[in-house]
């Protein structure tokens, strides 16, 4: 029973992906986004099933083993399932915002032709990611963490006949695959040391051998094998360096930039980090790498954020940024924190990419904010929802991001007072861009078209009845893990090999609460003197200099990667192509000239005269002869 279950939790994804891939296009649009959608619930409502169970009971459910998948000496790898706190934890929200990201996509992507292929490109991405959440060992998390990259690659380029987002595709799909291999070669260390992958085994190896006298070599593999899984989760969370695919992805329809962005596949890094958390805590070198990164991460993205104008670009860079403090937290050993932001970013980034493309639908398409405003009377719901989620995101109280946001910065506060002041100016940013973003979207008058005031309207109920539901958890969602209650952090207990201490509200905490509330009122303050009372509208392109215009190209990264990197292997390319390819070509070419040459030689002895040829057997004959009367 359980295992039918189970298998019912991962594959009912997989078959909606099959039908839609053979029979979508010919059931129609209604029934192919139907069966997708209901794909998901499903998968949702054995995800609700199993958490009930655990924590009814309060003990994890046994690995389920599906089948022998690898043996190689001392190295057996089942293909099993682990559905315990932590993956059961993600499987919720995973499936839980999928779910409502597939009703909206019925209603969002109603009148693209490959509708079909959209939903089963999702139910696949939806499958892979249930994969990565649920496997027992590194090798099937591997498999998810592969398919979430093909699929992202997918649905990033899904309108392919634009070639610009066929780039930002394969730009992600290639930067994913940098930060895979590291990954990849993290995984071959640990089942070279421990002859094993699976992660229970690991977890009382490693647990076990962690007071145990072993040389300076074996801690050094241990180390390597942890830089070398962070480098992976870099890649798939977009951290610094590795962070440039993620604002280029919102080439995707926008389901898709709130399906990875919010809920699944950026999170991945935070979860296998989380999963491993048994081995991280081994190697505070590389706990204090995963900080620095972070708070980094965090500033710089936040920095590019203040002066973008597209409005799904402002909300990936966010993305980047709110990562970034999560990777902040993973860095101090704050886990649960890590998580705990994890689950509030879901709501409320899931419900800010949904609004957003709820005024991108109203709009026709238009995505600049300098050609937005006034559109809070003429779209109330998702006007509201969205400064509900805003306000949850900027850490206001009693919204469910000023909780997680709040704990972060009190577990930087105590390990580390730069990476706290580095956090908390992110943090800031984030307030000032984010309404930023809303004054200029909703507030003072339209500055679009005619014919787009003309047409503008509130979305559809299918587009709006996610938006109120994640606005409402955006608002709620902080209840799992307030200071004195921590359930979260009493849920992942058994995950964990070091307890994280619960934060009781005392002096200290409530002195840190008031700075980070301070801080996010002065950056909405700031946001609304400038745009609100100042009325001022962004500038074009062409008009913006000095620091701001760095600041609005993104610090030239990406130009410093072309020049570096991409100009560099297209020369050597072409260098192959133009240069040594001919020049070996006409070597090869030459072998076979000369080839031919000796072979035409040849045939022209080849007259057919038996006189020549007697005479030719004769002039052998004698120079043998004579050989041998000389050689004596």
């Amino acid at each position: 029973m359980e295992n039918s279950l189970v298998l019912l939790l991962l594959l009912t994804p997989f078959v909606g992906f099959l039908f839609n891939v053979f029979f979508g296009k010919k059931a129609g649009k209604n029934i192919s986004g139907a069966i997708g959608t209901i794909a998901v619930v499903v998968s949702f409502a054995m995800s609700v099933y199993f958490f009930m169970q655990l924590n009814t009971s309060g003990k994890a459910i046994p690995v389920i083993k599906l089948f022998d998948w690898i043996q190689l000496g001392n190295l057996k790898i089942d293909f099993g399932i682990l559905l315990d706190q932590l993956s059961l934890l993600w499987l919720l929200f995973v499936t839980g915002i999928g779910s409502l990201i597939h009703l909206y996509s019925i209603s969002y992507m109603h009148d693209d032709e490959n509708m079909h292929k959209f939903f089963a490109y999702l139910n696949l991405f939806v499958f892979f990611m249930i994969t990565l959440v649920v496997g027992s060992n590194l090798l099937v998390m591997f498999i998810g963490w592969e398919g979430v990259g093909l699929c992202s690659y997918l649905l990033i380029g899904f309108w392919y006949k634009n070639q610009d987002y066929n780039d930002a595709a394969k730009k992600a799909f290639i930067m994913n695959r940098i930060g895979d291999l590291g990954f990849l070669i993290g995984i071959f260390i640990l089942a070279n040391l421990f002859s094993t992958v699976d992660f229970v085994q690991l977890k009382q190896i490693v647990t076990g051998i962690s007071q145990m006298p072993y040389p300076n070599s074996f801690w050094l593999q241990i180390s390597i094998a942890t830089l070398c899984l962070f480098i992976g989760a870099t890649g798939k969370s977009a951290q610094l360096p590795l962070y440039t695919w993620l604002p280029d992805a919102m080439a995707g329809p926008t389901p898709v930039s709130a399906l990875i962005h919010a809920a699944t596949m950026v999170t991945a890094g935070i979860f296998m980090i989380t999963r491993m958390n048994f081995l991280f805590d081994l190697t505070h070198d590389i706990q204090n790498v995963i900080a620095v990164v972070g708070a980094i991460t965090a500033l710089v993205a936040a920095s590019i954020g203040l002066l973008q104008n597209d409005i799904k670009k402002v909300l990936a860079y966010s993305t980047v940024s709110q990562l970034g403090l999560m990777f902040l937290a993973l860095g101090m050993g704050a886990y649960t924190v890590a998580v705990f932001h994890v689950i509030t970013h879901a709501f409320f980034k899931a419900c800010l990419f949904l609004g957003s493309g709820s005024v991108i639908h109203a709009l026709h398409g238009e995505q600049d904010m300098r050609k937005m405003g006034g559109l809070r009377k003429v779209m109330p719901i998702t006007f509201a929802t969205m400064l509900i989620s805003t306000l949850a995101i900027a850490g206001i109280f009693p919204f469910a991001g000023f909780w997680s946001k709040d704990e972060i910065l009190m577990v930087a506060f105590e390990h580390n007072k730069v990476l706290w002041i580095v956090g908390s100016i992110a943090s800031i940013m984030t307030a000032f861009y984010m309404f930023r973003l809303m004054y200029l979207t909703f507030f003072r008058e339209f500055r679009g078209t005619e014919e787009q005031k003309h047409h503008l309207h509130e979305s559809p109920s299918l587009i709006t009845l996610p938006l109120i539901i994640l606005a409402a958890l955006a608002t709620v969602g902080g209840l799992i893990n307030l200071p004195g209650s921590n359930w979260l952090n009493h849920f992942l207990e058994p995950i964990l090999t070091t307890k994280h201490e619960h934060h009781a509200l005392g002096s200290q905490e409530y002195m840190l609460m008031a700075i980070a509330l301070t801080g996010a009122i002065i950056g909405i303050v700031w946001a609304y003197s400038k745009y609100i009372k100042q009325g001022f509208v962004p500038k074009e392109d062409s008009e913006i200099s000095g620091f701001s215009k760095t600041i609005y190209n993104k610090y030239y990264v990406d130009e410093f990667y072309t020049s570096l990197i991409v100009k560099p292997l297209n020369g050597l390319s072409n260098f192959f192509r133009t240069t040594l390819e001919p020049a070996l070509g006409k070597v090869v070419y030459g072998f076979g000239t000369v080839a031919n040459g000796i072979g035409n030689q040849g045939k022209k002895l080849q007259t057919g005269s038996i006189g020549l040829y007697l005479f030719a057997f004769v002039i052998g004959l004698l120079a043998i002869v004579s050989y041998l009367f000389l050689a004596q």
